[in-house]
């Protein structure tokens, strides 16, 4: 019975390994693959390629669910998705639109060390707009990510100011999802899967007359302007393809590791982009930038440390933490509010 403990031990630290390194590896990829579009093929359309990885998504997510049986559809009434999916939509649409607008200016490097400053947006809209209590333990955490992103932001070499407002504005808007999703989705258990299922299409919806007006002529010519279309077009459409293969590899991962692993995991993840991206494109870095990409990194570990902490306290006496000492419960939990 012990050897049999110890070998199921070992079978899930493997899955569990085996899961991180698929996730970084669709995470990192196709952050390269947009970066590599936007700079290598000069298909400078952001709204479009956005546009094709939701469509990409809107059909992996059908296939997953009605053809391979990965998961099991997740039923919502038809009042509920115009209600409670389309806001959720609309703002998962800008999130990615945003990220994507931003990789077009500024260096991945830059720009994932800035999306680390969500959890900062996210405790400081909580605190403002919704009224929410936190321990000092979680101000306390920001702290470093907040001096992070400033030391990163001064000291980057490739800076520019629409690539950072896109950015910051993102991680507003990332926050945003994250809360809205407590009272939006309230009495509905979404996965990664089904998350893409009923969001893309909106998404989709909501982008391709905007795409179409603001970028149509500039891709009609691209089309007629740049050499090996084929291949571009393989790289473009590559990227939607392993877009949503990355949130079925998130899905995976939630289910492999736990809290803790998973937040170590994905900061773990940006330093992985920052590295494989510089040595990629070769984007100026200082010694003072790498500086404070890594005290961001430590900040936000530290932070989902203390969270985890603290939500492990909270299940453990809900009942006897005074109002205004409590830390409000993840919105969906600790690892999809990572995501």
């Amino acid at each position: 019975m012990e050897d049999g403990g110890k070998a199921a031990a070992g079978l899930g630290t493997l899955r569990a390994v085996l899961a991180i390194l698929q996730w970084w590896g669709f995470n990192v990829t196709v952050i390269i693959m947009n970066k590599w579009i936007f700079q290598k093929l000069d298909f400078k359309f952001p709204l479009t390629v956005s546009c094709v990885h939701f469509i990409c998504s809107s059909i992996g997510a059908y296939v997953a669910i009605h053809v391979l049986k990965a998961k099991p559809l997740i039923e919502v009434e038809p009042e509920d998705r115009w209600k409670r999916i389309f806001p959720m939509s609309f703002v998962f649409c800008i999130n990615i639109v945003l990220g994507n607008v931003s990789l077009r200016y500024i260096p991945v490097s830059f720009m994932q060390t800035i999306k680390s400053f969500t959890p900062a947006t996210t405790v400081i809209l909580q605190w403002l707009v919704w009224s929410k209590h936190f321990e000092w333990r979680i101000w306390a955490s920001l702290v470093p990510i907040v001096g992070g992103i400033l030391l990163t932001s001064v000291t980057e070499l490739s800076f520019n100011i629409f690539g950072f407002c896109a950015a910051m504005v993102g991680c507003l808007a990332t926050s945003t999802k994250t809360i809205l999703a407590e009272s939006l989705l309230h009495g509905y258990k979404f996965d990664s899967i089904n998350t893409v299922y009923y969001m893309a299409p909106f998404a989709t919806m909501i982008l391709a007359l905007p795409a179409m007006l603001l970028e149509g002529g500039g891709v009609i010519n691209w089309f007629y302007t740049h050499d090996s279309i084929v291949p571009a077009l393989v790289i473009i459409l590559g990227s939607g393809v392993l877009a949503f293969c990355l949130n079925f590899s998130i899905f995976y991962v939630i289910h492999s590791t736990t809290a803790v692993t998973f937040n170590v995991a994905g900061n773990l993840k940006v330093a992985v982009a920052v590295l494989v991206s510089w040595l990629i494109f070769r984007n100026p870095i200082s010694a003072m930038n790498a500086i404070g990409c890594g005290i961001t990194l430590v900040g936000c570990t530290f932070y989902g440390y203390v969270r985890h902490l603290i939500s492990q306290r909270q299940a453990a006496a809900p009942g006897n933490l005074p109002r205004n000492q409590m830390e409000m419960l993840p919105l969906v939990d600790d690892k999809q509010e990572k995501v």
